[in-house]
Formats: C-alpha cells, sequence, structure tokens
C-alpha cells in the first residue's frame, strides 16, 4: 500500500497539470488592475490634479496569456501628454501603442475610466512647517511632559505650483498611538499630494511621555516691582507656595529658586480691597495648580 502513495501523487499532479493546461488555452475574459504613470510632460512641469492610482483593464484572449499579464513584473498603463501643459484631456484607448506590454494576442474590451482630465503646471518649490497628525492615549497617569519635538522641523515640497502656493504648513500621516507610559521616537511620512515630492521620506518624532504628578515649593519670595523712590511696600506675608503639575522627572529636577514671584506698584496703588493677587512665572513644561495664599496684603511706606 504504502509503495502505491507515491504513483498516486504522481498521477493526481500530472492530471492537475493536463487540466490545467487544457483549461488555459481556452479563450477567457478578465478585469486586470493595472497602474497609471503620466510621461511626457515637459521639464520643470509635473501633475497638478489627482488623477486615479490604478486603471481596470478588461481583457479578452487565451488563459494562459490573460495569466501572463497578470503576474508580471513591468506592468504599468502609460499615457503621453506630448509636451503639453495647462488642462489635458486623455482617452486611455488611444495610447495602447504607448504599452508594448500588452500582448497583440489579446483583445481590449474596455478600460475603467475611459477618459482623464488633469493639469500640467510648473513646479515650484517652497520650505514650510511641519505639522504632526497625531491621536495619542496614554496609561492612566501619564502623559506628554514637553512639546513634541519635530527633526526636521521643516521640509522643502517641489509641486505643481496651484498646489503648492496654497499651503502654509505640511501635514504627516496620521498616526495613533495607544497605551503610552515611555519615551517614543517615531518615524513619521507625510500626506500625499498631487504632483509632489519632499525634501525627505519622513520626520522624526519625539514625545517625551512621563507620569505626570503635582509637586509643592514653598517660601517663595514675592518682590514688588516698580516701586517710587520715596515709597516702599510691605507685602504681608512676603511669601508664597505654589503647587505646579508635570512631569515626575522635570519635577524632580525643580527648586525654589526657579519660580519667580511679584506684583505690580500700580497693582497696589489702585487696589479698593487691601490686598492684592501676585503675578508668578514657574519653569516651562509645568502648570500651575495654585498659590496659597491666593492674595496678599499690604503696607504702603512714604519716606520724607
Amino acid at each position: 500500500m504504502k509503495k502505491k502513495i507515491p504513483l498516486l501523487i504522481i498521477s493526481i499532479a500530472f492530471s492537475v497539470i493536463i487540466w490545467g493546461t487544457i483549461s488555459l488555452s481556452e479563450e477567457y475574459y478578465a478585469n486586470v488592475n493595472v497602474p497609471l504613470k503620466v510621461i511626457g510632460y515637459p521639464n520643470g512641469y509635473t501633475i497638478g490634479s489627482e488623477i486615479p492610482e490604478n486603471i481596470t483593464i478588461k481583457l479578452r484572449g487565451i488563459g494562459w496569456k490573460l495569466f501572463a499579464v497578470n503576474i508580471g513584473k513591468d506592468v504599468t498603463y502609460k499615457i503621453s501628454v506630448k509636451g503639453d501643459s495647462g488642462l489635458v484631456q486623455i482617452k486611455l484607448m488611444d495610447h495602447l501603442t504607448d504599452n508594448r506590454w500588452m500582448l497583440s494576442e489579446l483583445d481590449i474590451i474596455d478600460i475603467v475610466p475611459n477618459s482623464l482630465s488633469f493639469s500640467i503646471e510648473r513646479k515650484v518649490k517652497k520650505k514650510l512647517p511641519i505639522v504632526p497628525d497625531l491621536s495619542l492615549d496614554f496609561k492612566v497617569g501619564y502623559g506628554l511632559a514637553k512639546e513634541v519635538v519635530l527633526e526636521p522641523d521643516s521640509v522643502v515640497i517641489d509641486g505643481p505650483q496651484s498646489v503648492v502656493n496654497s499651503l502654509t504648513e505640511i501635514k504627516t500621516k496620521v498616526i495613533k498611538l495607544s497605551s503610552l507610559d515611555k519615551l517614543m521616537i517615531k518615524n513619521i511620512g507625510f500626506i500625499y499630494l498631487p504632483g509632489t515630492s519632499y525634501g525627505t521620506r519622513f520626520v522624526s518624532v519625539n514625545l517625551d511621555i512621563q507620569r505626570i504628578v503635582d509637586k509643592q515649593f514653598d517660601d517663595i519670595d514675592v518682590e514688588v516691582l516698580d516701586v517710587p523712590p520715596d515709597r516702599d511696600v510691605v507685602l504681608l506675608p512676603n511669601k508664597i507656595s505654589c503647587s505646579v503639575r508635570g512631569g515626575i522627572e522635570i519635577l524632580g529636577k525643580l527648586d525654589k529658586d526657579q519660580f519667580r514671584a511679584f506684583v505690580y506698584y500700580r497693582d497696589v496703588v489702585l487696589d479698593t480691597l487691601g490686598n492684592v493677587i501676585p503675578h508668578i512665572e514657574h519653569p516651562a513644561n509645568t502648570t500651575l495648580k495654585y498659590i496659597k495664599p491666593e492674595r496678599l496684603r499690604y503696607i504702603i511706606k512714604k519716606f520724607r
């Protein structure tokens, strides 16, 4: 029985080959999706409007020839604008001679779309800032500790005049990231724009993700600014505390001397309540949560 198994496999394989040969010798219809490429525009010009990336060609022919078209490596339908610029109208059936991969034994039944209308425009260059299109989701208690850093932060775009001149920025492709809890660097490409190319393929996006915490800083001296030479202002109290929120690594490196608290003499003079609200400058990448006390009493002294 074991000796008969190889013979059985060979018989089945031979039968399949015979069946396939007979089947591929018959006539069939097939729809083939083919990449579209525009050629022949003047030097320094490019396509200024969007065209389909692929077209569908309905073919009739012998099976093995249709099969060869489907597996061919260099299958691109080329249309030439023959040096024209401006608005161009093309009938795709008129460009069969530009595509030598189309076998003469195949009949072209239809091409979808059967015609195209697009513009050929002069190319221009422009340097524009990059804007990342990010959708970020963090683990509980985590967030961005600093602003997103881009490298590079701008890019040169080369493309049709009408497209390039309408742009004020270049967006990246949309990227969605979830469950973020640590530093991450991602390389992201740019959005597709018809007839354009970019000076670099992608931008490096640096996301500084840390646990977000609160921290209080005490005994911050409060200054009084713009006090006239013959005046003095005593604040009660003259020190405050404040709480800020930020990345744990950032807050861990801060001390009270990096905060500045002050009031303006003008605010004191114009006050009608007997107390003023201090201003506070806090380090970058921190968010002020509160100050204590919120208002300060004062005494104005005049020198003789």
